[in-house]
């Protein structure tokens, strides 16, 4: 039987790129850098997508091996991704404007050898819902308030 989960945030743009949420006790922020016009103040949304992906990569790790009862000591997550910025610059391109290409790479600190630690970030990655997103078509809706 499923069950649907629904996760939420309400953030806010005002008279600058900084894009702002309070998400529970947290405050975030979004930014551009300096010389793209913004302050600063936070990383992009694109290096918060990337961050998102190895935080949940790291998260559902650790859920793996609390499962598997291996012992975790420790994940170095790498993530990046090509995209080409003509497209949100508003530029003609036969590029789409998301990422070309993302790539995951891991290190896994556990006393598995190298096949199971493999085989251990195979079934991370499945079980992720941001890889899952990522890899996956998912219906996107937008609509004015």
């Amino acid at each position: 039987m499923s069950q649907t989960k629904t996760v939420a945030v309400t953030a806010s743009l005002n008279d600058s790129f900084v894009v702002e949420a309070q998400i529970g006790e947290h405050r975030l922020l979004i930014d551009q850098p300096v010389a793209a016009r913004g302050t600063g103040q936070g990383p992009t949304p694109l290096e918060y997508y990337m961050f998102a992906m190895a935080g949940c990569i790291g998260t559902i790790g650790r859920i793996v091996a609390m499962q598997q009862k291996i012992t975790l000591r420790g994940m170095t997550i790498w993530v990046e991704g090509d995209y080409n910025p003509a497209g949100l610059l508003g530029k003609p391109t036969d590029d789409r404007t998301g990422f070309q290409q993302i790539r995951i790479r891991a290190e896994i600190d556990a006393d598995l050898s190298h096949e199971e630690k493999k085989a251990f970030l195979d079934q991370v990655c499945e079980r992720c819902p941001l890889h899952d997103n990522t890899r996956l078509e998912t219906d996107v809706l937008h609509n004015l308030a």
